[in-house]
């Protein structure tokens, strides 16, 4: 009864009307805000990490193509300047973006760092992995995983976002990868998996805070997270290679992510490290946090 699709989510956008393949940066941070480049795009939106003074004077702000609040709604300023959608590369992945009335794109860019690191697990594994990616929204860490050779299977509720990262999956030219694309609810799909047996050496997951199905389940990481693991740890292979689960909930810290994963693995004695992500820019730009994560491998 876990639901994989977080509320606001977006069916994929169909047309394209411009691409810039340069990536990301952080350009500066403050006063509860984030200014970034996105390929040949700036935008400004909200950050409420970010509750030291700005480093750049404001008419630099003002330069952004577009901004997004969410004081008394959600609300786009100068969205009409902006494409319908736009490709960006981002360490060697190819995303398409949109910005959607929740004022999200259809990346987060502080996955980044995960992003390599998945892709160094599957090449150094010595052999094919099988990956399950669950909570995959757009497809990063698919992607990543593909890149490096994994057999993988991403999983979301949402069937827009699962067509979002199979357009993506085509971008990286990666549309005849063994990809196992699947729209289905968390639980009820790992239970399935137990069941027939089928097992993987890898699992991602980026759990939501709170997310609600198509016919009202609700999932509160806080409640449900420590049943998922238990689950992934019914579907993890006799041999496994990695556990990467991140969270952006607050009070969710590395700690108690690491902590989450000995719960559910610690008796397979994994090596465990945890840290916070981080939206960068260029050297001298204050980094941003923005959610953390914890890694068990062998």
């Amino acid at each position: 009864m876990v639901p994989l699709r977080l509320e606001g989510r977006i069916p994929y956008p169909t047309q394209i009307t411009t691409n810039d393949m340069s990536g990301y940066a952080l350009i500066d941070s403050g006063d509860g805000r984030k200014l970034e480049r996105f390929g040949h795009l700036l935008l400004a939106r909200p950050c409420s990490q970010a509750i030291w003074r700005p480093s750049l004077p404001e008419e630099e702000w003002r330069k952004a193509d577009a901004s997004f609040d969410r004081e008394g709604g959600l609300n786009w300023h100068g969205r009409d300047r902006l494409p319908k959608e736009w490709t960006v590369e981002i360490d060697a992945i190819r995303l398409r973006l949109s910005g959607t009335d929740f004022g999200h794109l259809g990346v987060f860019p502080e996955q980044r760092a995960q992003w390599r690191w998945i892709g160094e697990r599957v090449r150094h594994a010595g052999r094919r992995i099988a990956v399950l990616n669950l909570f995959a929204y757009s497809g990063g860490s698919t992607l990543a995983a593909a890149h490096g050779g994994a057999e993988v299977c991403h999983l979301d509720a949402s069937q827009g976002m699962v067509d979002w990262a199979r357009a993506n999956a085509a971008l990286n030219e990666l549309q005849e990868a063994p990809i196992r694309w699947i729209c289905d609810d968390a639980h009820k799909f790992l239970g399935r998996e137990a069941r027939r047996g089928r097992r993987y050496d890898g699992i991602v997951l980026d759990p939501p805070s709170f997310g609600r199905g198509a016919k009202g389940e609700v999932y509160k990481i806080e409640r449900d997270l420590g049943r998922t693991l238990s689950m992934c740890r019914d579907v993890l292979s006799t041999q496994p290679s990695f556990v990467l689960l991140s969270a952006h909930t607050p009070g969710v810290t590395p700690r108690v992510l690491s902590n989450m994963l000995l719960d559910a693995f610690g008796d397979l004695s994994p090596s465990v490290d945890s840290g916070e992500m981080l939206l960068e820019g260029a050297d001298g730009v204050r980094p941003v946090p923005s959610g953390c994560y914890a890694r068990a491998s062998w």
